[in-house]
């Protein structure tokens, strides 16, 4: 492959529109180029920006590896380690018996190979005994609620980590639990895990650009912001949350308020731990991301996309080739078709034509 094809790959990757669909309409995994853009407007929320300070949090851990070995094959010719395989299993759950928690958690170790899951589990369930600790017999959900936020953000100190934004860290669980600081999708995930072992009518908001929970009360359902400290606003009030991130240009709509699965958080810690590595360049982590967003959703076709992309600037052409070619047998009228066909053509040689 030419140097000029790579480069072309490389740009395709990074500017394409057909990634980018409407606030509340677009499925996470095909955003990457709105998450690039997202994520650069809000670089300065950290010192030295977002990419300096992912690469050097890349650079001292450079000697560990993406995976934790012991590599397989699943069924859709993606890599799969013991630690993605025990993802995956929480992945096909039903939602009663999906542990949001436990599926977090697999996703640090892919990162942390030796992470002791199951303490970091007995963790969450110490914090909501330390909740009851202080409740004596008091069960009114309220109160609950209260005393649970009163915990988790006063006497525990979780945060929104303002300072470092983009620190990697943020995103993995064992982290915002051991450093008291992470983002929005990370500390919502302990709030709900701790919330539902309390019994706890709480649910994930899948918010543009800040998730939020959601507390279904008897007589009222309130906003939490596990970001800002925990604050309760009302649903009546999600627009000075918007206007917060979008500086007042996007205006409510319903679909904004709708619940989030857990397999739809799931997605979410995902496309965010993608877009920090796409920032940088750290393109074997993006992949590895990437192929665990594919264990999410199979059929997407901005994942597929992206893992050719990817493919393709580590520079394993005959894997990209396949996976542009499923790329555009999935849509083929996507915006971006013309340039992927090129790609393929370009690598593929013209007596093979892709499909569509």
């Amino acid at each position: 492959m030419t140097q000029d094809l790579r480069q072309l790959g490389h740009a395709e990757f990074t500017r394409s529109p057909s990634s980018v669909g409407k606030l509340g309409q677009a499925d996470p995994g095909l955003l990457i180029s709105g998450l690039l853009c997202h994520f650069a407007q809000r670089a300065s929320m950290g010192s030295g920006g977002t990419r300096g300070l992912v690469a050097r949090w890349i650079r001292a851990k450079s000697n560990r590896g993406v995976t934790n070995g012991n590599t397989l094959t699943s069924g859709m010719d993606l890599p799969v380690s013991s630690t993605r395989a025990r993802l995956s299993n929480v992945l096909r759950r039903s939602e009663r018996d999906f542990e949001l928690g436990r599926g977090a958690l697999y996703i640090a170790q892919e990162e942390y190979p030796q992470l002791p899951v199951e303490r970091y589990m007995l963790r969450l369930d110490a914090l909501a005994e330390a909740v009851k600790d202080r409740l004596d017999d008091e069960t009114a959900p309220p109160v609950v609620l209260g005393e649970l936020i009163h915990t988790l953000f006063e006497r525990e100190g979780l945060r929104g980590n303002r300072e470092s934004y983009h620190d990697p860290r943020n995103s993995f669980i064992n982290d915002v639990l051991d450093r008291r600081v992470g983002v929005p999708i990370t500390l919502s995930i302990i709030l709900l895990e701790v919330g539902w072992r309390l019994d706890l009518p709480l649910e994930g908001v899948n918010f543009p650009g800040h998730f939020l929970v959601r507390y279904r009360g008897a007589a009222e359902h309130l906003l939490i912001d596990p970001f800002d400290g925990g604050r309760i606003r009302f649903e009546s009030q999600a627009q000075e949350v918007l206007d917060q991130e979008y500086g007042g240009m996007v205006r409510m709509q319903p679909a904004f308020l709708r619940a989030a699965s857990k397999l739809d958080m799931i997605r979410r810690l995902l496309v965010n731990l993608k877009g920090l590595y796409v920032v940088v360049k750290d393109d074997e982590r993006a992949l590895s991301v990437v192929e665990r967003l594919l264990l999410v959703h199979p059929a997407s076709p901005g994942e597929r996309r992206d893992r050719g992309m990817l493919l393709l600037r580590l520079g394993r052409e005959e894997e990209a080739r396949e996976q542009l070619r499923r790329y555009l047998d999935l849509a083929p009228g996507a915006d971006d078709a013309d340039q992927i066909r090129l790609l393929v053509r370009g690598r593929a040689g013209p007596e093979e034509e892709p499909n569509g």
